[in-house]
């Protein structure tokens, strides 16, 4: 059963049944996806936005004709109503989400944006409603991915990676999504090269991008594929930190940037420019300057981004001293 979501003296009370469990921060943050047919998604965004706005909600909703995906925040209230709006929507009444509470707002706006695919892998002819890898759930994955016989792939971007993963997870090296086909046909060659027959664990922040990977790796002949379900996220939640073979943080794609056990909101900050993760380390480095660039991306910056990175931040830095907040462009 979902929880029941409603407010209290300023804080969120989650009940199930009306059972009180326990007082969360004001803001709810929901990751949500769901794959289904959309044969014209433009004619969705209107009404979407249009509900977001009303419930004073923000964040990034994408809307493809493989479906929706995306993160918004709001009070309860209004994400329960948002949630609501989007299970009405066609093929969404078994829509995955998660929630997750913060003490402020992690966006700056509300964006519902028409795309050509959900998440980018760039094969049309993947469809995961078609078939994906057998789900484990969280209480389960360390017992998979502790057999010997288990290939542990993160398939998440290097950035991603390098902020945390699963002990023993092969990290391939990519800086975006639609990397990861040829990487893994690569892999897979070199393992059968060794005379193995591959039995593939795959992970996610969310678990969208292992519908996509596991649903290529059985279009690619491998039999034995399996991912988390719920992703990384959903891991974080339930499995005990004592217990949990997770290392490091989690990089999430919102003002929170990266999160802990228990989705407590970690210690990386994100540089605006390049939108990578920022540890504190980076920040002593010479080449970080707040707002216009990092250690990650000095060198893949022109002078006349910087320049207009540095005028954003002035105008940034301007707005809290007056005590307002500037909404700025995209970087």
């Amino acid at each position: 059963m979902r929880p029941d979501l409603r407010y209290a003296t300023g804080n969120v009370i989650f009940k199930v049944s009306g059972t009180v469990i326990m007082s969360q921060p004001p803001v709810c943050i929901a990751a949500l996806y769901r794959f289904t047919p959309f044969a014209d998604p433009a004619a969705l965004r209107a009404s979407l936005l249009e509900a977001c706005l009303q419930h004073g909600i923000r964040g990034t909703l994408l809307l493809a004709r493989e479906g929706i995906n995306g993160t918004i925040a709001g009070s309860a209230e209004g994400i329960e109503s948002i949630l609501a709006h989007i299970r009405g929507l066609p093929g969404c009444d078994a829509l995955e989400w998660k929630l997750s509470w913060d003490d402020a707002m992690p966006f700056n706006r509300m964006k519902v944006r028409l795309k050509r695919e959900i998440v980018t892998m760039g094969q049309p002819d993947i469809d995961p409603l078609a078939g994906v890898g057998r789900y484990v759930p969280a209480a389960e994955w360390n017992a998979l991915i502790s057999d010997p016989d288990t290939i542990l792939i993160d398939t998440r971007n290097n950035y991603e990676v390098a902020v945390g993963t699963f002990k023993g997870a092969i990290d391939p090296d990519i800086q975006s999504f639609r990397e990861f086909p040829d990487w893994f046909r690569g892999r897979r060659a070199a393992l059968e090269a060794e005379g193995r027959k591959p039995k593939i664990a795959m992970f996610c922040t969310g678990g969208i991008r292992c519908e996509k990977s596991t649903a290529f790796a059985l279009s690619e002949g491998v039999e034995d594929v399996y991912h988390l379900k719920g992703g990384i996220l959903k891991y974080l939640e339930d499995v005990p930190e004592a217990e949990s073979l997770w290392e490091g943080e989690c990089f999430v794609f919102d003002q929170r940037v990266t999160v802990r056990h228990g989705l407590e909101p970690g210690a990386y900050d994100l540089c605006h420019a390049c939108r990578r993760p920022v540890s504190a380390q980076d920040k002593t480095s010479p080449l970080f300057i707040d707002g216009i660039q990092c250690p990650a991306c000095a060198a893949e910056r022109t002078d006349e981004q910087r320049a207009r990175y540095a005028a954003r931040q002035h105008q940034e830095d301007l707005a809290r001293a007056r005590g307002t907040h500037h909404i700025g462009g995209d970087a």
